[in-house]
């Protein structure tokens, strides 16, 4: 039976800003484009995590319902989720099957999680993932450590880049962000009474 990929994957966080997307392609075996406008980022939990998959598009689906329902389990821990999705993945025999990546984000962590039993945090603040993956990493690399570009453009741009390059990976792309957090206004100024 033949195999539907679907690939790259950018995730970029700059402080407050943070960004994950995807191109839209999906493949059958090595010849056939099967879709082109296939979405696979997804904000999740309240809207609170950030996640893409590259891989098998219904091992994918099945990865972030598991990955929801860990991060209920830990209530919306991102680390301690990544840690229980890697281990059922690893250890339960159905599981093992799955072949899919996942990039996971919030305001605090960016993760990649294997089906190896892997949860790794990425040395910087960006990562990327799928057939155009090492592409798109590259260009984000050099956006985002000689430009200003914002999170989102950075993401844009490194997956534009990617496909220009992989022939798995389109110009159809979807972004994700998460609004950073309200910035507090400061207490008003009480007038003094008078005396």
């Amino acid at each position: 039976m033949e195999q539907f990929h679907a690939t790259t994957i950018v995730a970029v966080r700059r402080g407050d800003d943070i960004c994950i997307g995807g191109d839209g392609q999906v493949t059958m075996g090595q010849n056939v484009v099967m879709k082109h406008t296939a979405k696979k980022v997804r904000k999740i939990y309240k809207n609170t995590v950030l996640t893409g998959f590259a891989g098998s598009v219904s091992d994918a689906f099945t990865l972030t319902e598991l990955f929801e329902k860990q991060l209920e389990l830990h209530a919306g821990n991102l680390k301690r989720a990544a840690v229980g999705l890697a281990q059922s993945w690893r250890s339960d025999k159905v599981m093992r099957n799955l072949e899919a990546l996942m990039l996971a984000m919030d305001k605090e962590s960016l993760l990649l999680i294997s089906g190896n039993g892997e949860v790794i945090e990425p040395d910087q603040d960006f990562v990327a993932i799928g057939s155009g993956g090492n592409y798109a990493y590259a260009a984000a690399w050099a956006l985002y450590n000689h430009t200003d570009l914002s999170a989102e453009e950075i993401v844009r741009e490194a997956l534009n880049i990617a496909a220009s390059i992989c022939v798995y990976t389109n110009h159809n792309i979807s972004v994700e962000t998460l609004d950073p957090e309200p910035k507090s206004l400061p207490e008003p100024v009480k007038e003094a009474e008078n005396e």
